[in-house]
Parts: C-alpha cells; sequence; structure tokens
C-alpha cells in the first residue's frame, strides 16, 4: 500500500468515527487505522448496532465529507489531552501508554472532529476523497487491544480505493473471492473439517484432503532429495531448558501452549522445529567438509493463536510445516540463499503463481535487547548479505522494518492467488545467533570451531496454510496430480459394470486415485456428482464402448476428448500426473 493510498484510508477512519459520533453520541471511538483494501475503526457502543445499520452511516460520512477541508495538527500536554478524553477510558490507556513511550501526544482536528493520532491523512479530504469510492461492508467483534480478556468491541469494517473503478474490481474479486473461499469449499470437497470436542484450530484431514497432503509431501521430497537435503524427524515435545537455551522462551512463549509439569520438569508442544534440528546437527562431530548440511522435516508444531484470531486454516493451533534447516560457512551462505528462493521460483511455476515479491524484513535497532538479540553487528553485516543476494539475483523484493525474526533478517514470500487476493505463504530466514547459543561449531580447514550460520527456510509453508491458499487459487479444481479424486469411472447402465470394474481395477492398480460409480443413479445424476466434487476425467462405458474396444474419456477443463483406447487413456492420465501438467 502506497503511502497516499494509506492517507486516504486513515482519513477515511476518521470521517467514520465523526459520523459514528454524531448519529450515536454515547459511543466511544478507540482506534481506527488503514488497511489492505480499506479501513476499520473499534467503537464501545452503549447499544448494540448491527449491518443494517452501516447504509445510513455511509451516507452520513458522504454529507460530512464536504467539510473536511483541511486537517490541522496540534501538540498538546498530557493534562490538555485527558482533559479533552475524560469520557474516553480508552483513549486515556493510549494517551498513558504514548507518555511512557516518551512520544509527544497528538491531535489531528478536521471537521470538527478531533482525534488522537500519530498522523498520516490527506491535506484536504474534500477535494482529495471521492464519495463513490468507499464502502462500509461490515460489522464485527473484536476485543480492545486484540485482548481476549478485555471488553468486546464493535468493528466496523470499511472498504476504501482512489477510484470508483477500482472499487468496483476490488467488489467483483471480492465475489470470486467468496465463491472459492477455502472454508466452504474445504467442506464441500470434504477436505478437512474442524470438530469442538477435537478443539479450535486443530484441523482433521479427511481422505481427501489426506491425498492432497501426500502429494505435497512428495514433491517436496523429491524437490530437496535433489537439492541434497537430508530427511530427518523430531519429537511434538521438549523440555523447557532448550527453549530457554535457543531464546524462544523469553521470546516467543505467549505464543506456545502452556507447559506440562512432568517427572519434576516443564515440557513445551513444540512450536518451531528449529531447536530439535539444532541437537541432530550436534548429534555428530561437523568439519567444513560436511557444509553445508540441508536437514529437512515436514514438522508438526503447535502454536496458542488466540480464539478471535483463528481463520479456516489460515490460522490454526496446530500446523505441518515444509522446514529446513541449512547449516553452511558464511562463505557458502549467498550460494545456499540463493538456491532457497530460486527454489521457491520453480514451486510458484508448478502451481501457476505468476505474481509474487520477496518482503525482506530487518530489524529496529531500538528494540536491541527487547524484542531482537543484542548484536548490532552481526545484524548489520547479515542484513547486508541479504540485501545483496536479493540485488544480484534480481528477484522483485520489499523491504520492511521492523518485521525480523529476533534471531535474524528473513524474507516473507508474498503470493497473489488467480483472483489477485495476496497471501503470505512462506520464509527463508537467517540465523547468526541461535547456534551459538546451542555452541554448533564445525572445525575448519586450520582446525579453529567455528559456527556456522543456520538458514530457516519452508518454501511450502504449512499443510495447512498452503492447502487453504491452493484452494482458492484453483477454485477447488486441482490439477490432475494433484486432485484428491482424479479419475471418476462411470458405466451408463447395469450391463457395463463388468467392464468399468476392469477399468477402474487396472487405474488402481496404476496407484491413480480412481472411483467407480456403481450406483442406480441415472447417468444424468452420476455425471452431475463427479462434476460437483471438481473430478478432473470421468471415463465413460456404454454400449458403443463395448463394441469400439474403447472407452469415451471426458475432462473437467475441456469438455468431451473423445473414444481412445484403453491404453491410450491410461498413458495420458500417467503422463500428465507425473509430469505435474
Amino acid at each position: 500500500m502506497n503511502e497516499h493510498l494509506s492517507n486516504y484510508r486513515h482519513t477515511l477512519a476518521h470521517l467514520l468515527a465523526k459520523a459514528v459520533l454524531e448519529t450515536y453520541p454515547d459511543a466511544k471511538p478507540t482506534i481506527g487505522p488503514a488497511i489492505d483494501n480499506g479501513f476499520y475503526y473499534d467503537f464501545d457502543f452503549p447499544t448494540p448496532i448491527s449491518d443494517k445499520d452501516l447504509l445510513a452511516l455511509e451516507k452520513k460520512m458522504r454529507s460530512l465529507l464536504k467539510d473536511w477541508v483541511k486537517f490541522e495538527h496540534k501538540e498538546v500536554s498530557e493534562k490538555e489531552a485527558k482533559d479533552h478524553f475524560k469520557n474516553n477510558p480508552y483513549k486515556l490507556e493510549l494517551i498513558d501508554e504514548v507518555i511512557k513511550k516518551g512520544e509527544k501526544i497528538t491531535f489531528y482536528t478536521c471537521g470538527g472532529f478531533t482525534d488522537l493520532c500519530r498522523g498520516g491523512h490527506l491535506e484536504n479530504p474534500a477535494k482529495e476523497i471521492r464519495a463513490d469510492s468507499f464502502k462500509l461492508t461490515h460489522i464485527a467483534g473484536a476485543y480492545w487491544r486484540g485482548d481476549e480478556k478485555n471488553k468486546m468491541l464493535t468493528r466496523i469494517y470499511g472498504l476504501a480505493f482512489e477510484s470508483k473503478n477500482d472499487l468496483e474490481e476490488y467488489e467483483k474479486m471480492r465475489v470470486e473471492a467468496e465463491k472459492r473461499d477455502h472454508r466452504k469449499l474445504g467442506k464441500e470437497l470434504e477436505i478437512f473439517a474442524f470438530d469442538e470436542d477435537v478443539g479450535p484450530g486443530l484441523p482433521l484431514w479427511l481422505p481427501n484432503g489426506g491425498a492432497i497432503i501426500e502429494e505435497l509431501e512428495k514433491l517436496g521430497r523429491e524437490t530437496e532429495f535433489n537439492a541434497g537435503y537430508q530427511r530427518v524427524r523430531t519429537p511434538h515435545i521438549a523440555r523447557d531448558s532448550m527453549y530457554l537455551k535457543s531464546g524462544h522462551l523469553p521470546y516467543y512463549e505467549e505464543s506456545m501452549f502452556p507447559p506440562m509439569e512432568y517427572e519434576g520438569g516443564k515440557y513445551y508442544l513444540k512450536a518451531m522445529n528449529c531447536p530439535h534440528h539444532h541437537k541432530i546437527f550436534d548429534a555428530v562431530p561437523k568439519s567444513y567438509r560436511d557444509l553445508p548440511l540441508r536437514l529437512a522435516e515436514y514438522g508438526t508444531c503447535y502454536r496458542h493463536e488466540k480464539s478471535g484470531e483463528l481463520f479456516g486454516l489460515m490460522r490454526v493451533r496446530m500446523l505441518e510445516m515444509n522446514d529446513a534447516h541449512i547449516y553452511c560457512t558464511e562463505e557458502q551462505f549467498a550460494s545456499e540463499f540463493q538456491a532457497v528462493n530460486e527454489m521457491y521460483i520453480r514451486y510458484f511455476k508448478i502451481f501457476g503463481v505468476e505474481k509474487y515479491v520477496m518482503r525482506f524484513s530487518t530489524h529496529d535497532p531500538k528494540k536491541l535487547g527487547k524484542k531482537y538479540v543484542n548484536e548490532p553487528e552481526l545484524w548489520k553485516k547479515t542484513e547486508d548479505m541479504v540485501r545483496k543476494v536479493l540485488v544480484d539475483s534480481k528477484i522483485p523484493f520489499v523491504e520492511v522494518a521492523n518485521e525480523a525474526a529476533f534471531y535474524g533478517p528473513k524474507i516473507d514470500v508474498q503470493v497473489w492467488s488467480a483472483i489477485g487476493r495476496e497471501f503470505t505463504l512462506a520464509t527463508n530466514q537467517v540465523d547468526f545467533a541461535v547456534p551459538a547459543r546451542f555452541n554448533l561449531t564445525y572445525t575448519d580447514k586450520d582446525g579453529k570451531k567455528k559456527n556456522p550460520l543456520c538458514i530457516h527456510r519452508a518454501p511450502l509453508s504449512t499443510h495447512e496454510r498452503f492447502i487453504g491458499f491452493l484452494i482458492e487459487h484453483y477454485g477447488g479444481n486441482f490439477p490432475l496430480w494433484l486432485a484428491p479424486i482424479q479419475v471418476k469411472v462411470i458405466p451408463i447402465g447395469e450391463a457395463h459394470h463388468a467392464k468399468a470394474n476392469e477399468i477402474y481395477n487396472i487405474l488402481r492398480k496404476e496407484m491413480i486415485r480412481a472411483e467407480i460409480d456403481l450406483t442406480d443413479e441415472s447417468f444424468g445424476k452420476k455425471i452431475r456428482s463427479a462434476k460437483v466434487m471438481r473430478i478432473p476425467y470421468f471415463i465413460i462405458i456404454g454400449d458403443k464402448d463395448i463394441v469400439a474396444g474403447k472407452v469415451t474419456l471426458e475432462s473437467r477443463d475441456v469438455g468431451q476428448v473423445g473414444q481412445l483406447g484403453e491404453g491410450d487413456v491410461l498413458e495420458r492420465i500417467v503422463r500428465e500426473i507425473k509430469e505435474r501438467e
């Protein structure tokens, strides 16, 4: 989001707050930022409102807009600020926080509305904002400050773009996105389920989902084997001493499940694979000849996500990660890091991802020792190394401050689906700190002990997030190699059952995920049923096919292929699966 668009949307958040106060004078505004597709503002309403009330608020915003001609900025004292917001406990809490951080307290006023704000607005909203470029969309509950222990507020969402055309295009995309919603299609296509007895955020993979997972893992294993990775396996729990040593407990404990007391010690569910892989590295002495060492695992991790943040497969509490850790020398770093990026790009081609960008996250020097390990020289050196690889390889990237991992800079991979929706899928991180904490060493050419660098990477993300993305990306129409059910054998009548069973058994012998429909339903209903499940190929068998010694092949994507020999059909299907077309 560019700065002008961010200011555009943030200005509309202020305008919404004014419209709410004019309509509901007893409401208490809290915070209202710009977001990727618009803005929101959280309010504490004395009486509930609903989506039905949004149209009136939207009209009020448009009527107020003509008088919003200039934003005025003013620095105020603590007393002035608290006097102004004396009846709003949420703003008073924010004022106290600003003071604790040593920042100036600033007010911004426009159209008779004053808000506590750090800035980021349009100079003349009445002139710059088009009345048809924004729209209030829906209401949701949101805990104050995102903490479920706090009061539930009412969040009003709005869409906002710089033109009516951009807004309309986004709304068209959103309608298509709703059709492709992975939660809806995941249920219809019998891919995954959630169950209250199992617990929120803990997906159950149904057989169709299991088939997709097996194909993704097969692709990962093949790719990593050819790239010189070695596969390992690690436990789902570990003692607290390991996570203290890695630094995860001090920096990451809130995202870990509470510990289990056992035999006088504390055990945590595994929230990340890296400490376990460090222990595997350390299990056998290493020399420079053993590096780079690439350890890979589809490791299962558990994250204590807040209930309000869970979202289908995109935010879950159990995740299976396409994880690997590369231990290398400083001289090997550039080629290893570049090889990881190239692996991402190869995967993008396989899955038809045409738009992507690497989000290069660096640290904030002011937060060393708090959010980040306190190694200023290593931070600069490592960030320079990553930046050079990205520039030299001409991979598209953006640089973002204060979003690094606590142990080093990282790249988050942003991709866009077939309908233009943005997803954060995978990560590529550099760790210059934790190997030393574990005293991981290798012997160099001169016989000296050195700490390796470690690259954390997960090109295929987690099964949960990646399959959620793929469901929406393909709209449930998975390519043949990835489809849970690849072929449906459909005999027209009972007289054709024997031949259908013969074809079905040949397909299964070739490890093709085939099903056969021997029900008493009409032929038309059998075809419709197969299409609902988005099966790539149907093999139809009727009188004419048996007389000709052939079968009729129909494709989900291109329609009827025609009458072909059994061997030709088998060869076609096997080839498409093998080549992952």
